[in-house]
């Protein structure tokens, strides 16, 4: 495995939660594992990196997609004192996933998507997607459900997933839905992007909540836009966007001048036709 940088990220840690509103009751959720390769140039099983995702399923159709490990990170910060915050912080207890948030028929008829960039709020809404799927002659058997096999191509990429009739919920990881079951495993052509069902709870009671912050609204295109500038030169865009400075050194305490020069990325988004 090659030893090159293939992206650079910031560790910075919460203190606090920001305030939630609640969208609606949950009453069935699904855990996610989801694997994505951040250098398609090398080995994918070299550079897949994961984290568990949660699929709340609510009341009028509302349903969301986020990070476990950030609810988890939420829950500490509630129940902790300042002193045991800064404890787990350097314990690394604190290490967050995913930011990305993606809401289905919120507000209604609508997808929304927030996440946080550097240290900023992102938020656009679309129209619901729609998808034309392709049924595949094909059965897997995952959490003991008899999936059936379905495709699409997708802003991009061509998605293989499996979908189980015996839970009757059309919806699915991430944007994807609109199959006659839950969508219980989903790929792209060259496995770069994976969702698989590793967990259930049919009687959940979580709130579906949405954090309260003064979000940037945008559109789709102009998410990417920041999350691409971000990706290639955080350090800068943290200096653009904050005001502060970060002083890169290597293990010996030396400063790093190529820091601040943009990277190319090894990867490309989930979406692929973002910059038309």
């Amino acid at each position: 495995m090659s030893g090159k940088i293939t992206r650079r990220q910031l560790s910075i840690y919460q203190n606090t939660v920001p305030e939630t509103e609640t969208l609606a009751n949950e009453t069935m959720e699904f855990v996610y594992d989801y694997r994505y390769c951040i250098d398609t140039t090398q080995s994918i099983s070299d550079n897949m990196t994961s984290d568990r995702m949660l699929l709340q399923i609510a009341t009028e159709g509302v349903s969301k997609f986020s990070s476990y490990k950030n609810l988890t990170v939420d829950s500490i910060l509630m129940r902790s004192t300042q002193e045991q915050i800064v404890n787990a912080a350097l314990e690394g207890k604190l290490s967050t996933g995913e930011f990305m948030t993606i809401y289905k028929n919120y507000p209604s008829g609508k997808l929304t998507h927030t996440e946080k960039i550097c240290m900023d709020w992102f938020r656009y809404d679309e129209e619901m997607p729609s998808f034309e799927w392709e049924l595949i002659d094909s059965t897997v058997n995952i959490l003991g459900y008899e999936c059936h096999g379905a495709k699409c191509r997708f802003r991009g990429r061509e998605w293989t997933v499996f979908y189980t009739e015996e839970i009757p919920v059309m919806d699915g990881p991430w944007k994807l839905h609109g199959l006659p079951g839950l969508i219980m495993k989903a790929s792209d052509e060259n496995n770069h992007y994976v969702f698989e069902c590793i967990g259930i709870n049919s009687s959940g009671n979580r709130p579906v909540t949405i954090y309260k912050v003064p979000f940037n609204n945008t559109d789709r295109k102009g998410y990417y836009d920041a999350k691409n500038r971000y990706d290639l030169n955080p350090y800068a865009y943290y200096e653009t966007t904050t005001g502060g400075h970060i002083t890169v050194s290597d293990e010996a305490g030396n400063p790093m001048l190529d820091a601040y020069d943009p990277m190319e990325l090894q990867f490309d988004y989930i979406e692929r036709d973002w910059k038309k």
